[in-house]
């Protein structure tokens, strides 16, 4: 797997001063951070991010303004070199290509998906790059539950042959559901890797989950409730879809529920996720704060870009509880130190 040279007109992405020093602490790389939802969970987890990495402008406004530097852009265009050395390589790397509902909006403008996107679906293989180059101790990944099925199994295939054929890795993965963790029935697969030997563990689930009352505001602002219009037309559109034997449509939510999975297009008319405002009432959306409960955020992080981009940003992103629970076990595992309790106390940091 050929490097990439760096470019002498880029600037140094992380000075010497910023790391050093620091040499004792987990260092992990974000790459495709989106907001920063891996940051976030392995910060809490007790690591050290050294590089963040994601093409989007309105995402790289909210991380900037939730960890006070900016992400660099595209991954494709950075030098080997100008990635610093880490212990945990962690990517959300672009799932539209794979995910289910990705795969039909393409379908239907005849656009290509999965690896034969161009612009998104090898981006995979940037990963691949950076793990041949600096061989960190472990790295987290994260898609959609689809990839595992996505092209009858051969996009999956050669992802876990690159990883463990190619590469060397170990590597486990399974599909874990937020619900546990969070009001929501969120299915994502996480892929672990560890270069070494290293005996792992997958985080025990809690037993028992948050309902949707404990991340509501009441009362939300009247600007989130539906028209009547609009309403009208998502009860006929689900109808639709109903009969016609598919999922498609809105879903409406007290708080005594668990919601079914925020989406990236909640921003183009709310209809997944609606919540009841009672009998003979039209419920309303979700607003933004709302939504970054309902992924693990906590109520200090910055929401500074507009409703539509903060929608499509929490759709996008991880559920934070989750892989908090995850980096914890991969943190534990490289000390060998695993459990099967993704809350057990984390010995010391690694040292290199």
């Amino acid at each position: 797997m050929p490097a990439r040279r760096r470019d002498p007109a880029t600037p140094e992405l992380f000075p010497p001063s910023q790391v050093r020093g620091q040499r004792d602490q987990t260092r992990f790389i974000d790459l495709f951070c989106g907001i920063g939802g891996f940051r976030l969970a392995f910060e809490q987890a007790g690591a050290r991010c050294v590089f963040s990495s994601d093409w989007d402008k309105y995402s790289q406004q909210t991380y900037a303004a939730n960890f006070g530097e900016r992400p660099h852009g595209d991954l494709r265009i950075v030098a080997d070199t100008d990635v610093p050395a880490h212990d945990i390589l962690c990517g959300g790397f672009p799932c539209q290509p794979f995910s289910l509902a990705g795969v039909s909006k393409k379908n239907s403008l005849g656009r290509a998906h999965g690896f034969d996107d161009e612009r998104q679906g090898n981006l995979f293989f940037e990963i691949a790059r950076l793990l041949h180059h600096h061989r960190p101790a472990a790295f987290v990944l994260e898609n959609v539950k689809n990839l595992t099925s996505h092209d009858k199994g051969n996009t999956f295939k050669i992802i876990y042959d690159t990883l463990t054929e190619d590469l060397g890795y170990t590597v486990h993965h399974k599909i874990i559901d937020a619900k546990p963790w969070l009001p929501q029935h969120r299915e994502r697969i996480f892929l672990v890797g560890f270069r070494d030997p290293t005996p792992f563990e997958f985080p025990r689930p809690p037993a028992t989950g948050p309902r949707l009352a404990t991340i509501l505001e009441e009362p939300a602002p009247d600007k989130y409730i539906l028209s009547d219009k609009l309403w009208q037309y998502l009860q006929d559109y689900a109808a639709k879809h109903a009969a016609l034997g598919n999922g498609f449509g809105c879903s409406v939510f007290d708080g005594t529920g668990v919601a079914r999975t925020l989406s990236a297009r909640y921003h183009k008319d709310g209809s997944e996720i609606l919540i009841s405002r009672g009998e003979g009432r039209n419920p309303r959306r979700l607003t933004p704060r709302e939504c970054a409960r309902l992924m693990g955020y906590p109520d200090t992080f910055k929401i500074e870009v507009s409703d539509t981009q903060a929608y499509r940003q929490f759709g996008n992103s991880v559920a934070v509880p989750v892989v908090t629970a995850l980096a914890k076990q991969v943190m534990a595992a490289l000390r060998n130190q695993s459990s099967p309790d993704a809350d057990a106390a984390l010995p010391a940091p690694l040292g290199r």
